[in-house]
């Protein structure tokens, strides 16, 4: 299967960054610059049995392959459409009994690709899949042995009839995978499913500050695991593609650091030589509270984020809403509204106030979040979009329908250019949108003529006045 061709975009030397794409023409907000199908994917061990192996949707009621019982699928056209890949791999299973982890399954569905088809599967794909990147060298003693492992693990697992390859070969699979794989998303955009490997998307570099963004398209195509690079903004002609490994959200040092440790590269983006925004990520509130009351409620958030995730991981949300409660009227007056820890209090208390079903506290606490958000995301990133669409729907629950309308308004702006129409998730958003417009009119209608009802009978009261 091919996806979309590559005429937007071309191989060069980026310099330091070695191999890069750049645009072959100019491009605007919104625009495809590329599709591309995954080499190879797998789902996530933790979501095994509760994702398609096919479209990597999640659903509640999935069929197992009778034969491995390991792989599950909405239906008889996923299975059937998934079989040309499950099937040697079904044979490994049932061979070894229970199946390995996801990276030796990943490195074994490469593998075949390439006994199948070659290191190239398609004549848009730009490098074989095997001359990527592997940061062998570059493993740390623990990640070392975890990839000898997994080597071994493979051996016992992967079988393609006499052909055999070196040990060192397998690694360099690994390698690839570990630095190169991607996470693939639900039909919602909102929950890591599984990973992939797409070779033309390896070559897009980094940096935190991206002019393009990438999506798993899964309600566009059939097939699951096709991904859209989608321009964020203005792309001029000859201007390199760049999409972010990382979450903005982090100082910058902290993206470095990320940066170094999985990719195994210094990012000297402008953002983080010049450390931009940082300043507002760490300020303290405008009452400028003394600098050794900052650091103490600097050190209290950090303690009380990890007692707050705890939290959220066991189900505790009367808990985490307690917690962040507390550790907000702490932050009070002292960090800003934009300090990173602040927002990340600010985004628990949302979410689980909206689990809890305490939709006015959840929106208010929302609102402050996106104040601050809208000071530190890309306009037109996908991060912003989705908390502002979950800040609409929050508002929206909470009976404030037009604040809540207006920000599913926004929401969809931004979504139609990181995820387009066709995603499930702008359809869906789309659709909140709609009935929110037709519940605003009938509140205003309503409105009016309560409004018009009031009128006349303080008319007729007036009139009773001069009677009287």
């Amino acid at each position: 299967m091919t996806g979309g061709g590559m005429e937007n975009a071309q191989l060069f030397d980026a310099g330091n960054k070695g191999r890069g794409l750049r645009a072959t023409k100019d491009l605007s907000a919104g625009d495809v610059v590329f599709s591309e199908p995954g080499f190879a994917a797998v789902v996530f061990d933790s979501m095994a049995a509760n994702v398609c192996h096919n479209c990597f949707r999640r659903k509640s009621q999935l069929h197992r392959c009778a034969q491995c019982r390991f792989a599950y699928y909405c239906d008889r056209t996923c299975q059937t459409a998934c079989w040309e890949e499950h099937r040697l791999e079904c044979a490994a299973i049932r061979k070894i009994v229970t199946a390995p982890n996801q990276q030796v399954r990943l490195a074994a569905r490469v593998m075949w690709r390439i006994h199948k088809e070659t290191a190239i599967a398609s004549d848009s794909q730009l490098v074989a899949v095997d001359k990527l990147k592997d940061h062998v060298t570059d493993l740390g003693e623990e990640a070392l042995k975890q990839l000898q492992a997994n080597v071994s693990s493979f051996f016992d697992y992967w079988s393609s009839g006499s052909k055999k390859h070196s040990a060192d070969y397998i690694s360099h699979i690994f390698g690839i995978i570990k630095c190169n794989g991607f996470n693939l998303s639900d039909q919602h955009g909102l929950q890591a499913v599984g990973v992939g490997l797409f070779p033309n998307l390896c070559l897009v570099n980094h940096d935190c500050w991206p002019n393009c963004t990438v999506i798993l398209n899964n309600g566009k195509y059939f097939h699951y695991d096709m991904i859209e690079l989608r321009a964020l903004g203005k792309i001029s002609e000859g201007q390199e593609l760049t999409v972010s490994y990382v979450d903005y959200l982090n100082l910058s040092a902290d993206r470095q650091k990320m940066l170094k440790g999985r990719y195994f590269f210094e990012c000297t983006c402008d953002h983080c030589t010049q450390h931009t925004k940082d300043d507002l990520m760490i300020a303290a509130a405008e009452s400028k509270p003394s600098a050794d009351m900052v650091k103490e409620v600097t050190a209290f958030s950090k303690e009380r984020l990890e007692k707050i995730e705890a939290a959220r991981v066991e189900g505790n949300f009367h808990e985490v809403a307690r917690l962040c409660c507390e550790t907000l009227k702490k932050q009070e007056n002292v960090l800003a509204d934009t300090h990173l820890y602040k927002l990340r209090v600010l985004n628990s208390a949302s979410e689980a106030l909206s689990y809890l079903r305490c939709y006015s506290e959840a929106a208010d606490y929302a609102r402050k979040m996106l104040d601050g958000y809208a000071k530190l995301y890309h306009p037109n990133s996908g991060q912003l979009g989705l908390a502002v669409m979950k800040a609409g729907v929050t508002h929206w629950h909470a009976g404030q329908i037009e604040h809540g309308h207006g920000l599913l308004c926004k929401a969809y702006s931004i979504l139609l250019i990181t995820h387009g129409p066709n995603h499930a998730i702008t359809r869906d958003l789309e659709s909140m949108r709609a009935q929110t417009e037709i519940e605003l009119k009938m509140f205003k209608q309503n409105e009016r003529e309560n409004h018009a009802m009031r009128q006349e009978v303080l008319k007729d009261n007036s009139a009773a006045d001069k009677k009287i």
